[in-house]
């Protein structure tokens, strides 16, 4: 299974790199917002840099397969630029993901508190190649009367997935430099990832990360038996990738997710198990909950991977003793 990280300028490696071929792309280049960058201007104008982000878009859409995917992330206030970006450059678009955030909405004073950002989901051609109908379990509402006994089909509304703010809730998710600032101010997720690669591509499908930031994409894409590339020009940002994907962190295992989309009806074919798959006791629990609570057909499957988990904590206390 390929994982590459390659340290250089997407676009010049977009233009060279002829060979590349992808099946989903997740693109979430700087925001132009006059964010701090060691390489990089995040104070373009605003032509330049919607022109660079068309000539960035274009070099991908030449290299994904028929039927591919792209994932646009971007401000809320630029969703007008990110559908045209996408339009002039042969995209077509299927969905503008809403992610509402958790934390407080941005206060505004003559406008409405700014709370989500957009995320475009285009592809080439009208058919997706690949999309996987995921179902969750999200918690009832207050208005909710009864529970789903097969959860519900993910939406174009994404509000059951944290962002990783600067404080208490951001864990230790967040890559940190030696003096505990944050290596990256805008780093994505990997309930986030999960979620996007899970949708729109399988076992053995090529993944592509333009801007890979702090290399959140290919871990999750590693995870789930993706082959990834990834093109970060940052080589501090690089190093770190390197180390995060070849150490894994206890905050990256996605097992402590997989219970999320418990009832996805592919889920095995789309998120196999391997021998080595280990999840932590709350994990443990959260299914043990669902078996109990659900007749699901794939239970098996589900008590399988809590015996593994058993030899996981023997060899943990072993190592601890």
């Amino acid at each position: 299974m390929r994982c590459e990280i390659i340290q250089g300028g997407c676009e010049q490696f977009l233009k060279t790199a002829s060979y590349e071929r992808f099946d989903l792309t997740f693109l979430d280049p700087p925001f132009n917002q006059g964010k701090e960058y060691n390489i990089h201007n995040d104070e373009m104008a605003a032509s330049e840099y919607w022109d660079w982000m068309k000539r960035v878009c274009k070099l991908i859409y030449e290299r994904t397969s028929d039927g591919g995917s792209i994932y646009f992330m971007q401000r809320e206030k630029n969703a007008q630029f990110v559908l045209e970006t996408l339009l002039s450059t042969g995209w077509v678009f299927q969905n503008l993901i809403i992610w509402k955030k958790k934390t407080s909405a941005v206060p505004c004073e003559a406008r409405f508190g700014k709370h989500y950002q957009i995320i475009a989901f285009a592809t080439k051609g009208k058919t997706p190649r690949v999309f996987n109908k995921l179902r969750i379990d999200p918690p009832l509402l207050v208005t909710d009367k009864y529970e789903r006994p097969n959860g519900m089909f993910v939406t174009d509304v994404w509000d059951d997935i944290r962002e990783l703010t600067s404080g208490y809730f951001a864990g230790d998710e967040p890559l940190r430099l030696d003096n505990g600032e944050r290596l990256h101010k805008q780093q994505s997720p990997v309930q986030l990832l999960t979620r996007i690669i899970l949708s729109s591509s399988n076992v053995s499908d090529m993944v592509f990360d333009p801007f890979a930031g702090t290399g959140t994409t290919l871990v999750v894409a590693k995870q789930l038996q993706r082959n990834s590339l990834g093109i970060e020009i940052d080589p501090t940002n690089v190093s770190f990738i390197e180390n995060r994907l070849y150490n894994e962190r206890l905050s990256d295992n996605m097992l402590q997710n997989r219970s999320d989309y418990f009832f996805t009806e592919n889920l095995d074919k789309i998120w196999p198990l391997s021998a080595s798959d280990k999840i932590d006791k709350k994990s443990e629990e959260k299914y043990r909950l669902k078996i109990k609570k659900y007749e699901i057909k794939n239970t098996q499957t589900q008590l399988a991977l809590l015996e593994k988990q058993k030899e996981y904590f023997i060899d943990k206390e072993t190592e601890n003793a």
